[in-house]
C-alpha cells in the first residue's frame, strides 16, 4: 500500500523533481517507508511506499528490462503469483518479488486486457517512454482512490492518491467547484465525477485511462451485473462458503508483515476474524450510554483466544479529530462513522501495517435494513403512484405524526426515493439550506437516472443494491476506508470485497438474500459455523455515534453555532435557516443532527482547504 502522484507538463527535469516531491511529501502518511522518483522533459512520477510485500526489494517506480515502461502502484494483488507464474511461462524475467512487477510485464503481454485479470485493489500509472504516453487504471470497486487534475485549454494533467498532493504543484489552480454542493447535503458525500476542486476528477472505479499528446482518454473495463442462478440452497452455501474462505485466505496471507484486524460487534468484521484468526483484533466505541459494542468485540476475542485492544471515544475526542478528519477525506464528508474508524486506524497502527475489515458484506449479499421493507410497506408500494403521491403532500403539510416521513418518502417514485443511506433531506430542503446564488432546480432523478436507466428492468432487490454499489460504496464505504486508514500508514483489506466474491454473489438468487425477515441471510447463514447467533443475527446498526445528542449539550451547540456563524458561511448558505436547525434540535423540537451535521462537515473542511 502506497501513495502516488505525477504530472505531465513542459517544465525543466530540474524544476519537475522539486515539485515532484514536494507533491509526494503532502502524502507522506501513505507511504512512511521509502520514496521514489522519475523524471524527463515530459513526466514526473513520485512514489511513497508502505512496505508490506518484498519489503527489501520492492522500491518504485519499477521498470521493464529494457527501461522503456515505468510503474508507480498503490495497492495490492492477491493473485499476483499465477500471474507471475504464467508471465514467466512467456519469457518475463523479474527482478523483484513484487506484485507491482507482474503489472508492469502484465501490461506489455495483454495491453488493456490486463485490468480485469487483477484480483485486488489498486491504482497505477504506466509511463511508456517510447510512446510517451501515460496508463493508468482503478480496480473493480473504487478501494483504492485515483484523482487526476485536467484542463484540456492548457493541457496541464496531474493525478495522485489524494487531491491535497496537487496544491503545492505550482500551476495547479486551486478554485471551489460549488456544482456537487446541493447534492452533497442530500447524499451526505462528492457524488460527483468532477470534485469539490474544478477540473479535478474521480477515476471511475473499473475504469483505465491513456493520455497522450495533451489528451485523455477514459474508458470502462469492469461493470457491476448480476445473472441470478436458481440453485439448491446447500450449493450455493457450500460454495459460497469456499470462496469466502479463499478470499480471506489470499487477503491475509499475501504480506510479508504481520496482519491483525479489526472488529466491531457486528457478523461481518466478526466472521472474518473467526476464519483468519490473527493474533490481534482492534476496537473503537463511544463513552455514552447505547454507542459502545466494544464489549461484543472484547468477548468474541476471548472466545477465539486473540488479543483485542479497545478504545473509548469522547465527545472531546470527536470534535478535536473532525478537522483532521475532513483534511485527510480531501472533499467534504458527513458519515459519522468516519471519524471512530479515524481513532481506530490510529489505534491499529500503533502495533501492525495491515489489517483486515468487513467492508463491502452489505452491499455484496444484500446487509441493509433497507433492503428489507416491511410487508405493510411492500403493499404499499402497489398502490397507484398517483394515489401515494397526493398522500405525500397530504403529510407535507401536517404536523409529525409516526409514519409521516415513510408515507413523504414512499410518494415518490423508485428512481428518486432510494439513493442509498446518506438522505436525510429532500432537494426543497437543500435549497432551502443553500444560499441564494447557489439555489438550483437539479435533482435526485437527474443524479440518478443514467445509473437507473442500465437496471430499469431488475427487481427492486438488485436495484437497490446496484445503487449502491455505483454511489454508496465506493464514494463513502471505500472511501472513508481507504483515507482513514492510510492517515495512519494502515493498509486496510476487504477480503469480503473482492471481484471473485462479486463474481460468485451476483449469480445468488434473492431469496437466499432476504428471507425470513433477515437481511443477509446466506452470509449470515455460512458465519453461524464460525460464530455464536447473537453475532450471526444481531441485525445492522452501523457505527453508531451520540452526535445528535452531543450537541444538545451546551458546549458542543455553542461550537457547531460558533461554525455556523462565521463570516464565510453566508457565501454557501443560509445563515438563519441553519441557525434555525441548530435551535430546533437543541431546544429538542425537531431532530435535525444529520442535516446539521452534513452542514457542519462542508464548514469543518472549507476551513481546512479555503478558508
Amino acid at each position: 500500500m502506497c501513495g502516488i502522484v505525477g504530472f505531465v507538463d513542459k517544465k525543466k527535469k530540474k524544476e519537475k523533481e522539486k515539485i515532484i516531491k514536494d507533491m509526494a511529501d503532502q502524502i507522506l502518511h501513505r507511504g512512511p517507508d521509502g520514496e521514489g522518483y522519475y523524471t524527463d522533459d515530459l513526466v514526473a512520477l513520485g512514489h511513497r511506499r508502505l512496505s508490506i510485500i518484498d519489503v527489501e526489494g520492492g522500491s518504485q517506480p519499477i521498470y521493464s528490462q529494457d527501461g522503456s515502461l515505468a510503474i508507480i502502484f498503490n495497492g495490492e494483488i492477491y493473485n499476483y503469483q499465477a500471474l507471475k507464474e504464467e508471465l514467466q511461462e512467456k519469457g518475463y524475467v523479474f527482478q523483484t518479488k513484487t506484485d507491482t512487477e507482474v503489472i508492469l510485464h502484465g501490461y506489455a503481454e495483454w495491453k488493456d486486457e490486463l485490468y480485469d485479470k487483477l484480483r485486488g485493489m489498486f491504482s497505477f500509472v504506466i509511463y511508456d517512454k517510447q510512446n510517451q504516453e501515460l496508463i493508468g487504471a482503478r480496480d473493480h470497486f473504487g478501494i483504492k482512490p485515483f484523482y487526476y487534475y485536467y484542463n484540456p485549454e492548457d493541457q496541464e494533467f496531474m493525478f495522485g492518491s489524494e487531491i491535497k498532493s496537487f496544491l503545492v504543484h505550482p500551476n495547479f489552480k486551486k478554485e471551489l467547484n460549488t456544482d456537487g454542493l446541493k447534492m452533497y447535503l442530500i447524499f451526505q458525500y462528492s457524488v460527483k465525477e468532477e470534485t469539490f476542486f474544478k477540473n479535478v476528477y474521480k477515476l471511475k472505479p473499473g475504469h483505465f485511462f491513456h493520455f497522450k499528446n495533451g489528451k485523455l482518454h477514459t474508458q470502462s473495463y469492469f461493470e457491476v451485473s448480476y445473472n441470478k442462478k436458481d440453485m439448491k440452497y446447500n450449493t450455493a452455501f457450500e460454495e459460497l462458503e469456499k470462496v469466502l474462505e479463499e478470499s480471506i485466505y489470499y487477503h491475509q496471507t499475501t504480506s510479508d508483515v504481520e496482519v491483525g484486524a479489526y472488529l466491531s460487534g457486528g457478523v461481518d468484521s466478526s466472521y472474518v476474524v473467526s476464519v483468519a484468526k490473527p493474533e490481534k483484533t482492534f476496537s473503537v466505541g463511544f463513552s455514552y450510554e447505547g454507542f459502545d459494542e466494544t464489549d461484543y468485540a472484547a468477548d468474541l476475542s476471548k472466545m477465539l483466544k486473540i488479543k483485542n485492544t479497545r478504545q473509548k471515544i469522547s465527545a472531546d475526542d470527536f470534535f478535536e479529530a473532525l478537522p483532521k478528519v475532513e483534511w485527510h477525506t480531501d472533499e467534504p464528508h458527513a458519515n459519522l462513522s468516519t471519524v471512530p474508524l479515524y481513532f481506530l486506524s490510529d489505534l491499529t497502527s500503533k502495533e501492525v501495517k495491515v489489517a483486515l475489515a468487513g467492508e463491502g458484506s452489505d452491499e455484496m449479499f444484500a446487509g441493509y435494513n433497507e433492503y428489507n421493507d416491511p410487508l405493510l410497506l411492500r403493499m404499499y408500494i402497489h398502490i397507484p403512484l398517483i394515489i401515494r403521491k397526493g398522500i405525500r403532500n397530504l403529510c407535507k403539510h401536517l404536523p409529525h405524526f409516526p409514519g409521516r416521513n415513510t408515507l413523504i418518502k414512499y410518494g415518490l417514485p423508485f428512481n428518486e426515493r432510494y439513493i442509498g443511506h446518506g438522505s436525510y433531506m429532500e432537494s426543497e430542503e437543500a435549497n432551502a439550506i443553500l444560499a441564494d446564488r447557489l439555489k438550483n432546480n437539479e435533482t435526485i432523478a437527474d443524479v440518478l437516472n443514467p445509473v437507473y436507466k442500465k437496471i430499469k428492468n431488475e427487481d427492486e432487490l438488485t436495484k437497490k443494491m446496484y445503487i449502491d454499489f455505483f454511489f454508496w460504496l465506493p464514494q463513502d464505504i471505500l472511501l472513508k476506508a481507504d483515507k482513514m486508514s492510510m492517515a495512519h500508514s494502515i493498509e486496510l483489506r476487504t477480503p469480503l470485497m473482492d471481484i471473485d466474491v462479486f463474481r460468485y454473489a451476483r449469480t445468488i438468487s434473492n431469496k437466499y438474500l432476504i428471507k425470513k425477515k433477515q437481511t443477509k441471510y446466506l452470509f449470515r447463514d455460512i458465519a453461524s459455523k464460525k460464530i455464536p447467533e447473537e453475532w450471526s443475527k444481531r441485525r445492522k446498526c452501523g457505527f453508531p455515534v451520540p452526535f445528535s445528542k452531543w450537541i444538545r449539550e451546551e458546549k458542543f451547540y455553542n461550537k457547531v453555532k460558533e461554525e455556523f456563524n462565521k463570516g464565510y458561511v453566508s457565501k454557501y448558505f443560509d445563515q438563519n435557516y441553519i441557525n434555525k436547525l441548530l435551535e430546533e434540535h437543541y431546544k429538542g423540537i425537531k431532530n435535525n443532527g444529520r442535516k446539521i451535521y452534513n452542514i457542519y462537515c462542508f464548514l469543518v473542511w472549507y476551513d481546512q482547504y479555503f478558508a
